[in-house]
């Protein structure tokens, strides 16, 4: 009798400590939430998801820019462009780091790091924002001065090796000849206002002047073409992320307060 009041005694101990540990697991896994807050953490976990492919987004644009497209940056006389790419590659960078972060604080439920990542989000965030006014201002400043600045670098062709570089690719890339025209040249024109039949072979333009042996458009209006494209993808991708980002915000500090 007392060895069986004894076997109740410790199977009751057992079943009372294993629903305790069952509990302090679910609590643990965020089963104590109601379902707002299981709702909240869903939907936080997507926007980091969605924010991680933003920031790639804005990584590999700001590379391809980099690397592609930056090379008239040399005739604009100042560092605004390469400053600007280099915001957009730093940003997506952040931001995809700190959207594991935000993952790792959804799915575990850890205030502190939830907390972290409010705050850092919040601070990208307007640094996004003032980079867009930046490069607002840039592109206006850009396009007031750049006819005058390319007109400006004409005599360190030949003589420095950055503006010589920086002409020929953009005449070749562009497919264009001087500021306006190929008489800004005088009678200097450079090989690589000829027309480029293969790669490495042009055709000859120096002493026959016309449409089939130079590129007689001006490469003031095509830069500004580039520049325009360029502020365009750097500012849709800006504003997709932000938008990610806000509802990142609002997600994070609704699942800061459900965790008990």
């Amino acid at each position: 009798m007392l060895a069986n009041l004894g076997v109740n005694n410790l199977m009751c101990i057992l079943v009372l400590r294993r629903s305790d540990f069952l509990s302090r697991v679910a609590m643990a896994m965020g089963g104590a939430m109601d379902s707002c807050g299981r709702c909240m953490k869903i939907s936080l976990v997507a926007m980091n998801v969605l924010t991680f492919l933003g920031g790639v987004l804005a990584l590999g644009i700001g590379v391809w820019i980099w690397v592609s497209r930056s090379f008239p940056s040399t005739l604009m006389s100042n560092n605004m462009f390469i400053a600007s790419v280099a915001v957009v590659v730093a940003m997506g960078a952040a931001v995809m780091i700190l959207s594991l972060l935000g993952c790792c604080g959804a799915a575990k439920e850890v205030k502190c790091m939830l907390l972290t990542y409010y705050i850092l989000v919040f601070i990208i965030f307007v640094v996004m924002l003032v980079g867009g006014i930046l490069l607002f201002v840039f592109r206006v400043k850009v396009l007031s001065t750049l006819e005058r600045e390319m007109h400006a670098s004409i005599p360190n062709y030949g003589t420095r090796r950055e503006y010589t570089r920086a002409w020929d690719e953009t005449q070749t890339k562009l497919q264009c000849c001087g500021v306006k025209s190929y008489k800004d040249w005088n009678d200097n024109v450079p090989e690589s206002c000829c027309v480029e039949v293969y790669p490495g072979q042009r055709r000859d333009c120096k002493y026959s002047q016309n449409p089939t042996t130079m590129y007689m458009d001006g490469c003031f209006n095509k830069t500004v073409d580039l520049l325009r494209e360029d502020a365009a993808y750097v500012g849709t991708v800006a504003v997709v992320v932000a938008l990610i980002m806000v509802l990142a915000l609002i997600f994070s500090c609704g699942l800061f307060v459900k965790i008990e």
